[in-house]
């Protein structure tokens, strides 16, 4: 039966057969034949699955998650690393992006939690120097897109993202819970209050995706766009900062958020009902009535943490019985039509840190158990290039 515990305790263990290359890192992607791709090795790929399986060990204490990870770090770090603490998007492109730095950070201070001996604690204050003093703009404390705006200044017809700035404040948070250290808490407060300032659209409480090269709001189709997906994510991220401590207003933020996407931002019939869309507009309309993975992770996490289990369950068999066709070729499928049918069947391993933290959230609140995993089978890396 595919199922959350399905896909940590089956499906995630035979999924790894087929991912690592030469027990070093993870491919990017497999395709419906369960082959993987020739793509170059990207920080955020390589991050993220360290982030989920050191992650998932804290949770399961499954050994073979953190021998994984031990190894994809160990290839990060040499491989993907630059000697001024910032990482390349990958091995082939030298640019280094805020969104990439993110996951890094929370890759670094979770493995760091699961093997203190796996991560010098220099790595994490080394990487957050890199992030200050190279990627973040002086004069607001927002975050460039990359090391090429930060060198030349955001430029007219540039655009500003929120979402390096999520997964920021996403990663101080990480960091907070894995260390205790409160000085990432004072960064998620000050990565909350540029939310605020320059993302929440103050008609609808909604998150604007992109902004001006100042900031400001935009008029145009990109200053209009609204992911659902990230709706439910920021969700997700502000009770977390609000449970850890944080400013209890956020849980206000969130609410809003939430209101905007279950007025206009679900589909309402069909096999993929209550999915949310991959797009709005400002308004409201829906421009893209496709179904992405992971925005169901994100509305999943949202909907467990706060107590909506019923909703929380929908989503899992959702995502369980029309992403993951299961059988010998390892493969799911990225985005789905309202129908049901598969319009991207590429299975990127970036995603496994979304379902990754969709089961974890669902176990916390009682959804499912993770902690009688079988772990007697070996996880035996198959491919070489």
């Amino acid at each position: 039966m595919r199922n959350a515990q399905w896909f940590v305790a089956d499906y995630l263990p035979r999924w790894l057969t087929r991912a690592m290359i030469n027990q070093k890192f993870v491919i990017e992607a497999l395709n419906i034949d369960g082959q993987p791709d020739a793509l170059a090795p990207t920080t955020l790929t390589q991050a993220r699955v360290v982030f989920a399986l050191a992650h998932l060990h804290l949770v399961t204490r499954d050994q073979r998650f953190l021998d994984v990870a031990r190894d994809i770090h160990a290839f990060m770090d040499g491989a993907l690393r630059d000697p001024d603490g910032g990482y390349w998007q990958s091995t082939e492109c030298f640019e280094k992006r805020s969104y990439d730095q993110s996951f890094a950070l929370m890759a670094l201070v979770t493995l760091r939690r699961a093997d203190r001996s796996a991560v010098p604690a220099a790595r994490i204050s080394n990487l957050w120097h890199f992030i200050v003093e190279s990627l973040t703009e002086s004069a607001t404390g927002a975050l460039w897109e990359n090391m090429e705006m930060a060198r030349h200044g955001a430029a007219n017809g540039d655009l500003r993202a929120q979402n390096p700035h999520m997964h920021m404040f996403e990663a101080a948070l990480q960091a907070f819970e894995m260390t205790g250290e409160v000085i990432w808490m004072d960064r998620a407060q000050h990565l909350f209050t540029l939310l605020q300032r320059y993302f929440v659209d103050p008609d609808t409480g909604a998150i604007c995706e992109f902004v001006a090269a100042d900031l400001t709001r935009l008029t145009t189709q990109d200053g209009s766009r609204r992911e659902p997906g990230h709706q439910y994510e920021w969700a997700w991220l502000l009770h977390r900062f609000a449970d850890l401590g944080g400013d209890a207003t956020a849980r206000t933020v969130a609410d809003r958020m939430i209101s905007f996407v279950e007025a206009h931002g679900l589909r309402g019939d069909g096999p993929l009902r209550d999915a949310p869309f991959d797009a709005l507009d400002r308004a409201g309309d829906v421009t893209e009535a496709t179904h992405l993975l992971w925005p169901l992770t994100e509305a999943g996490k949202y909907y467990a943490a706060t107590g909506a289990l019923a909703r929380a369950h929908a989503i899992e068999n959702l995502i369980f019985k029309r992403y993951f066709t299961g059988g010998p070729n390892f493969a799911w499928s990225n985005q789905l039509d309202g129908n049901g049918r598969v319009l991207w069947p590429t299975a990127l391993s970036r995603l496994i840190y979304h379902v990754a933290l969709f089961v974890t959230e669902g176990a916390r609140a009682g959804l499912w158990p993770l902690n009688d995993i079988d772990q007697t089978q070996t996880f035996s890396k198959e491919i070489t290039i």
